[in-house]
């Protein structure tokens, strides 16, 4: 099976309101995660293109729902990070109000990926967020990233007690990818996925 083609991505709109997000029903994408998961990262080594979505060395840039449309065909969506202890109170509800707005009230949004750090163990923060995922009846799926810092076995352990620690809550597992924003791991079988539902719809 080919792996889909990327041929375009273009930024379309950062916006802190969902009501100004596109309208024009195209599926959305959303990558969700804590600040300096690699989020920026996995979205420019997915598309192809480095500087699609701006990496920053300071945690929790992202503040604002970012679109880019992919092929004309999707948009993928690139959602504030959360859980970044330096911001004021202040911010910090606002952000969570700007991710619960597009997270329940978002009508396009097809599927919300939730990046976790392959390299420590599951942190509480994850663990709450998807917890409300799954009271709300979110579908979403799990990325596992920075995959090339660790060698093999010690990935496998680490994703292992994930899923352990998960199955405690839950009957059965979201889909769950492992990738390298690094060597490009995981990118065939994301962007597989994301084609096969889009072709579902």
């Amino acid at each position: 099976m080919n792996t889909p083609v990327i041929k375009s991505a273009n930024f379309v709109i950062s916006n802190s309101d969902v009501r100004k997000c596109p309208q024009d029903g195209k599926p959305e994408y959303a990558f969700i995660g804590r600040s300096n998961v690699g989020k920026s990262s996995l979205i420019n080594m997915l598309t192809g293109r480095k500087k699609l979505a701006m990496t920053s060395a300071t945690p929790g840039k992202t503040l604002l729902i970012n679109h880019f449309v992919i092929n004309d065909e999707w948009y993928l969506v690139d959602l504030p990070g959360y859980g970044y202890a330096k911001r004021s109170k202040t911010q910090g509800e606002k952000l969570q109000e700007i991710i619960s707005s597009y997270v329940l009230g978002r009508e396009q949004m097809t599927l919300l990926f939730v990046l976790v750090d392959s390299r420590h163990d599951p942190q509480k923060i994850d663990l709450e967020f998807i917890q409300w995922l799954g009271e709300n009846g979110v579908p979403f799926a799990i990325i596992f990233t920075k995959a090339d810092k660790l060698g093999k076995s010690i990935l496998a352990g680490n994703i292992a007690a994930y899923k352990r620690r998960l199955l405690e809550e839950w009957e059965e597992l979201p889909p769950i990818f492992v990738t390298s924003s690094e060597s490009g791991m995981g990118r065939d079988e994301l962007l597989q996925y994301i084609s096969d539902v889009n072709a579902s719809l």
